[in-house]
């Protein structure tokens, strides 16, 4: 600034001695004036021109002026530009954060100070059934048609969550949804929610499978206390005795399997899947499930010395499969003493390993009993679920076999497959992945 006003000076002084030499003092004063009219207009046309550079925001492309308005111009381009990548850092930085939040599996809402909705992650959206773009600034309780949260939103605070029914694209599947507010800013709130389905399905099932387990162990213990009561009451003959001390040993059998099997559940649940280093010779194994089932379809008839049913074991070839023999073997046995207790006396089953594919290698039972109608397929692994509960209690069934088995066939990496239609008997089926069978 300094060196243009003593260069404005300079040339001044030059031009009034020039023209006070040749046109005396008048001739000076004229051109100091018309010197300095000259340089005001000047100094205006580049104001002029950087004014318009700064209105069209156009930094890159700064006006070709000189003097103190170059100066002025390469200072405001160097701030305009710096100004300019403080905005994209803090753009990128904002972008970087909506896409965290984005990610996030719990939903985000941000409100106003008048609770219409501002923005909210694509969580939140399905959570709700909103739109983003759709519903931006439509106030939340009118989006979210629930009294309950109505109510919640009502109140001044919000100190806890509360659980709503969320969106479902399917009326079978209920949802639930943890919802909370948290206020932040100038009155603005955050809504979060959270999906917490499978914690009420999961608490459901831990107080069904309580309550099952209560009402499995209740009964035997009814008939042992009034078999007690009895026998402590009442002079009953030594046969009578041995009858009713009969009946007890069967309660007491029934409780001892059934805790048995909650057992084998909870070490299958804890412990980690079996490897591939164990190598489980099939056919001793499938030799032994026989007998078994041979042993107890004779126990069907207290006057047959032998198998009420046909029992056909197809030839198992040399092969073994890697993993565990005990649960191998318990999950074959579920399957097989399943088919011979459902099935009526003089009915056949069918046992065999077969390879219908390279993929896999299956254990197939098939029986001729009564066979299960098809809405009751996809339950039949579940905990303590009976087709006919009266039936099951019959038979001397725990309602947790195929339980176990699926969990066991899962940990080898297979599945449970089961093929029925009432009247027509049953086809029970454990499928592993070839990977796990090594012929011999």
């Amino acid at each position: 600034m300094a060196t243009h006003l003593i260069s404005l000076i300079f040339w001044s002084l030059v031009a009034a001695g020039s023209a006070w030499w040749y046109w005396s003092e008048s001739g000076a004063l004229v051109a100091v004036l018309l010197l300095s009219w000259y340089w005001i207009l000047q100094q205006l046309w580049r104001a002029h021109r950087l004014e318009s550079w700064l209105r069209a925001g156009q930094v890159t492309n700064a006006p070709a002026v000189t003097g103190l308005w170059r100066d002025l111009g390469d200072r405001m381009r160097r701030l305009l530009l710096q100004r300019d990548q403080q905005v994209q850092i803090h753009a990128d930085r904002l972008q970087h954060f909506l896409q965290a939040i984005q990610a996030s599996p719990n939903g985000v809402t941000l409100l106003d100070n008048q609770g219409r909705i501002e923005w909210c992650n694509d969580t939140a959206a399905q959570h709700l059934g909103i739109d983003p773009q759709r519903d931006q600034l439509q106030h939340v309780v009118h989006m979210v048609r629930d009294p309950v949260f109505s109510r919640y939103f009502a109140q001044e605070k919000h100190e806890s969550e509360v659980v709503i029914e969320g969106r479902s694209h399917s009326l079978a599947k209920s949802v639930k949804l943890s919802v909370q507010l948290h206020p932040y800013g100038e009155g603005q709130q955050l809504l979060l929610t959270r999906d917490i389905t499978a914690v009420y399905q999961a608490e459901s099932m831990r107080r069904d499978f309580v309550a099952n387990v209560s009402h499995e162990i209740r009964t035997p213990l009814t008939v042992l206390s009034g078999f007690v009561e009895t026998l402590q009451s009442l002079p009953l003959e030594p046969d009578e005795q041995q009858h009713f001390l009969a009946l007890m040993a069967i309660q007491a059998a029934r409780m001892q399997t059934l805790v048995s099997d909650l057992l084998i559940l909870s070490q299958l649940e804890g412990s980690p899947p079996p490897g591939k280093g164990e190598l489980v010779a099939l056919a001793p194994l499938t030799q032994q499930v026989l007998d078994d089932a041979r042993a107890l379809s004779a126990l069907q008839d207290i006057n047959s010395s032998g198998p009420v049913h046909t029992l056909i074991l197809e030839p198992v070839p040399g092969w073994t499969l890697s993993g565990s023999r005990d649960e191998l073997l318990s999950a074959m046995s579920n399957l097989v003493n399943n088919a011979v207790r459902y099935t009526p006396a003089g009915g056949t089953i069918h046992i065999a390993w077969l390879r219908p594919d390279d993929e896999h290698v299956v254990f197939s039972v098939k029986d001729t009993g009564p066979g299960i109608a098809a809405e009751h397929l996809p339950r039949l692994s579940e905990r303590f679920y009976r087709v006919d509960r009266s039936r099951s209690r019959e038979t001397g069934g725990t309602g947790l076999g195929l339980a176990i088995t699926k969990h066991v066939v899962q940990r080898h990496g297979g599945q449970l497959r089961i093929e029925s239609e009432a009247g027509r008997g049953s086809n029970f089926m454990l499928s592993f992945p070839a990977s796990r069978l090594k012929a011999v």
